[in-house]
Formats: structure tokens, sequence, C-alpha cells
């Protein structure tokens, strides 16, 4: 298995009209297939580190797990990129579910899921948390300067967790859902509640971010870029505070602004 998020490529460089050899540093793209209970699951792209907490979190975003006491066996094979996990109880729902697409609409709102089983998992937030404008700006920040591989590739997503105080944790990865996971996965391990927490992403506010957010079970998500239409209208369906576009001692409250204070 590749042990670093980047390596060193050569390359030919084209320069004010001259070509030159440089080499320069590259986003790692590693398979990783899960199998759970001996059946094939899923094969999850993604950039080779916290493969663990990876798959923990990525298993608890589909429903599959919901603690880490839910798995009686997980074994990385790192050579082969494969990942075995024993469940200490059989999967309820049938395989399919997971990725078995679908459009629906809930209630006559605007909750609108491209899978069955997104529709199964994500949850309204109930969290009280209320963040000020400066503790935005701090966690961004705080995002900003620890995005060191992105800086040196411009191939990976970053994201973090934090209270907006005391508790911070960073992940990367070439996959925007998977430094989600991976952050998911880690406060798993820790047993961390993640009610009160907050997410900050690097990356546009997709709805398909928005619902990773939701399974995720956070009640406020930052980013410095834009969201969707529909990751507006789920955000405020399923009570989720958006902010997107914090820059420059700015930012724009999509929805729920209540907990911006």
């Amino acid at each position: 298995m590749p042990e670093d998020i980047t390596f060193n490529q050569p390359i030919i460089k084209y320069h004010n009209g001259a070509f030159i050899d440089q080499s320069d540093d590259i986003a790692t793209e590693f398979p990783l297939t899960l199998y759970v209970n001996q059946q094939e699951f899923a094969t999850i792209v993604c950039s080779p580190t916290n493969l663990e907490e990876l798959v923990l979190g990525f298993l608890a975003s589909e429903g599959v797990i919901f603690r880490r006491a839910d798995i009686q066996n997980i074994h990385l094979d790192d050579s082969k990129g494969f990942c075995h996990i024993t469940l200490n109880r059989e999967i309820e729902q049938h395989y399919g579910q997971y990725t078995k697409r679908m459009i629906s609409s809930c209630c006559g709102k605007s909750r609108q899921f491209y899978f069955v089983n997104d529709a199964a998992t994500s949850k309204v937030s109930m969290t009280e948390t209320k963040i000020t404008a400066q503790e935005i700006f701090s966690m961004m920040d705080a995002l900003q300067e620890q995005s060191t591989d992105f800086k040196q590739t411009g191939g990976l997503h970053n994201a973090a967790i934090s209270d907006g105080k005391d508790f911070y944790i960073h992940r990367s990865d070439i996959g925007r859902h998977n430094a989600l996971d991976k952050l998911f996965g880690y406060c798993i391990e820790k047993r961390i509640p993640i009610r009160d927490k907050v997410l900050i992403f690097s990356g546009r506010i997709s709805s398909e971010i928005l619902i990773k957010a939701s399974k995720i079970g956070v009640g406020i998500i930052l980013s410095k870029s834009a969201p969707t239409d529909l990751a507006i209208k789920l955000a405020d369906d399923l009570n989720i505070t958006a902010v997107g576009f914090i820059r420059n001692e700015t930012f724009n409250i999509y929805s729920h602004p209540e907990r911006i204070i």
C-alpha cells in the first residue's frame, strides 16, 4: 500500500516558451474494497491515510453500524487493498438498498434523496449549539492553515470537526465524502459526542455533502465555497445551519441563522 498521501512525479513543464524537466507532488489514489460479513460491500477510492477511521465512518453513515461495539473484528489488508469487517449481527437491510437509486420528496417538503439508504439514515438535527462570527472565522482559518497537502497537490479535499473552542480534528482525502467519514470514524473510535460539533469543509456544499453531514449528526456546516440550491433546501428541511463563502471577514448564512450569534 502507498504510505503517503502524496508522491513525487517527474513532469515536463512548459513555461515562457520552453520545456523544463521538473517534479511535482501528486495526490495518491488508493482503492479499498470492503467485505462485510464475508460479502463484498463497497469499494472506496481514497487517500491511504486513517483508513480504519474511514471504514468506521463510512459504515456508520450508511447505517451498517451505530457504534464501535457493533464490529466484532476489522482487518485491513493494506498490501491488497482489502478490509474485512465482521459484525456482531447480520445486516438487517438487503445489500442492494445501500446503492438503489431513487428520487423522493418527503411530506410535500423539499427533502429529495437519490438513494434509498439516504432517506433511511439522514437525521433531522436537534442540536442547540450556537457559535459566534469570530468562531466561524477562527475555525476556517485553522482549516486553511492545516491544508498543506492541498497546497502541495491541488488534488485533495479538507475537512475538520470542532466545537469552536477546545476541540478540533482535521482530515484530508481525494474524496470529499471520505474526508467527512474519517472525521466521523475518529469520533466513533474515541466515543466523542457529535451533536454539539461543527463541520468545516473546504469545498462547495452540495446536496451529497449536506446529506453526509446529516448522517453524521451535526447541526452546523461551514464552507469557504458555495452551496447548491438543493443543499439549501435540504439544510432547511433537516434543521441544519449552512454557512458559505467564509472569506475575508465575510460569510453568507443560507439556512437556520438562529445558531449564529
